[in-house]
């Protein structure tokens, strides 16, 4: 059988980290062939690295480190070559790769006469199902979303209006002030964010405008958060959008349709229904409530107002991952993790999204979210 090559570090590499489930900053091979596992390291990281179930750990100096520093060659390509000798060993001659895998290193193995395959597909599959200690880290982070959300929210509720602006112990609230308290929030709970979105006003129909300046009394506010669970590093995401104020009959109607889509969709989550499918379902609905979607825009058309953005994605070691729910959106299974955010919104004025996030269970599936929809913080 075909082999496994992946070449990275744990902290950005998604492919090496589902394998290895520490973090490990410094990269290294792993080695996947005829079911055995391999990972070659560096001394320091051996010992942690044969806790890892099924792992085989190589030292560096095994591949002859030693001599090859003493012989002038940097680090860098002093692990190039550990790296094709190691192949050598372990009888690599063709493997499958992920779509990061550093260029560098493909040359050089291929040099060797090595073929390479890469296949973005086959490990984006290999993360999609969730093992419960994964769902358990998601569950926290998601914990963690709802904290800070909650702080952002506490401020609102006490926040007054002076001359159309929201005011707070003598001082203007901020999308800035109002993201401190969430970080804060996020750090008690086990989890960072190295941004997160904190839009009003105009901004909250623009794509990821992650939020700027004073807050407007009356205007829409819409807090989008992904913290990472420190100690597992997966991700959750949610959306919720307030109003601190009089709610115009747009906006009230833009976050009815919202909840409309989460009553229609939630329930129509299961294995075998595809992400394309919920998507339109969606869709539907809102067009249903006189908005646009991209089931009515022309081909070629770029649609900035209405739901013009796909319903979902998967959510884990990545915020964005497989698998989609949009109009590409494939067959959901067991296990996957996956986010509800429908939006409505108006150029030059604002939206409402509202974001859950769903675990597919083997016959249909759980929320893992529990913060109230209210637009009232």
């Amino acid at each position: 059988m075909g082999s496994i090559l992946i070449y990275g570090d744990t902290v950005r590499c998604p492919e090496l980290r589902i394998e290895v489930p520490h973090s490990v900053a410094d990269p290294f091979l792993y080695v996947e062939r005829n079911g055995d596992r391999y990972a070659v390291v560096r001394s320091l990281e051996t010992a942690r690295m044969s806790e890892v179930e099924r792992m085989t750990v190589l030292p560096l100096e095994d591949f002859g480190l030693d001599e090859l520093v003493a012989a002038g060659s940097d680090g860098e390509t002093a692990m190039l070559e550990i790296a094709a000798r190691a192949c050598a060993r372990l009888g690599v001659d063709a493997a499958t790769v992920p779509a990061g895998f550093p260029t560098e290193l493909a040359d050089r193995l291929r040099a060797d006469g090595i073929r390479l395959d890469v296949d973005r597909r086959l490990f984006a599959e290999r993360r999609r199902t969730k093992t419960a200690a994964q769902v358990e880290g998601i569950r926290r982070a998601q914990r963690a979303a709802e904290a800070g959300t909650r702080a952002a929210a506490e401020l609102l509720r006490r926040a007054e209006p002076v001359d159309g602006i929201l005011h707070l112990d003598g001082e203007p609230l901020t999308s800035e002030r109002l993201k401190r308290a969430v970080s804060v929030a996020f750090l008690e709970h086990g989890a960072v964010a190295e941004d997160f979105i904190v839009a009003h006003g105009p901004q909250t129909c623009i794509g990821h405008h992650m939020g700027a300046g004073p807050i407007g009394w009356g205007e829409p506010i819409t807090i989008d958060v992904w913290p990472r669970d420190v100690a597992s590093t997966f991700h959750t995401d949610m959306t919720r959008t307030f109003v601190v104020g009089p709610v115009s009959d747009e906006l009230a109607d833009y976050h009815r349709l919202c909840l409309e889509v989460h009553q229609r969709v939630i329930p129509a989550i299961r294995p075998g229904v595809t992400g394309k499918e919920l998507h339109v379902l969606a869709s539907e609905v809102v067009e249903a409530g006189g908005y646009r979607s991209q089931l009515s825009k022309a081909p070629g058309e770029v649609l900035l107002d209405g739901f013009f953005h796909g319903l979902g994605h998967g959510v884990g070691l990545e915020v964005h991952e497989e698998p989609q729910l949009d109009l590409s959106g494939g067959v959901l299974q067991a296990g996957d993790v996956v986010t509800v955010e429908p939006g409505v919104y108006r150029q030059g004025y604002g939206g409402v999204r509202l974001e859950d996030i769903v675990l597919v269970t083997d016959d249909g599936a759980e929320v893992l979210t529990s913060y109230p929809f209210s637009l009232e913080p």
